[in-house]
């Protein structure tokens, strides 16, 4: 009989050393661009869609403000994105992408096939794990907050 609490039996521990590997792999590629993993997260969604918001980088990314700010301001500092507060609002800051941010995506190119070989797997595999965790990314995102449904138990009482 399998034990149910074993560590190796966890699919949280599973994606947790997964995603730990695959950022270690990414890592001595992201660092002689200049570029940390989550940063390398901002660029591609910037290279994806140049202007975007922060607001908008957060959803994208499932980030707070509070983690995203500090990675755009060493972003800028860095000279790859300016930060734009918008003439109509106020409180809405752009980011977009420097000449020198743009032009790294061109060094960025080849890492996704870089990594993609580096993985002994067919890349069917590849494509299907991904797929399969997309799905349960978004299944996860649509069931329901459990402490936001303790809150609201909690508050009826």
């Amino acid at each position: 009989m399998t034990n149910p609490l074993a560590l190796d039996q966890q699919l949280c521990f599973s994606l947790y050393t997964a995603s730990r590997a695959m950022t270690a792999r990414y890592r001595p590629k992201l660092e002689a661009m200049g570029l940390t993993y989550p940063q390398y997260l901002v660029m591609l969604t910037l290279w994806e869609n140049d202007g975007r918001s922060v607001g908008d980088l957060c959803g994208t990314l499932a980030l707070d403000s509070g983690t995203l700010s500090p990675l755009l301001k060493r972003l800028q500092a860095s000279g790859l994105v300016e930060r734009i507060r918008s003439a109509e609002d106020e409180r809405r800051v752009e980011i977009r992408l420097t000449d020198r941010g743009r032009e790294l995506r061109t060094q960025a190119c080849d890492l996704p096939a870089h990594i993609a070989e580096s993985v002994d797997m067919p890349l069917d595999d590849v494509v299907a794990l991904r797929d399969t965790l997309a799905r349960l990314t978004a299944a996860l995102n649509t069931l329901p907050d459990p402490d936001a449904d303790r809150a609201s138990a909690d508050r009826k009482r």
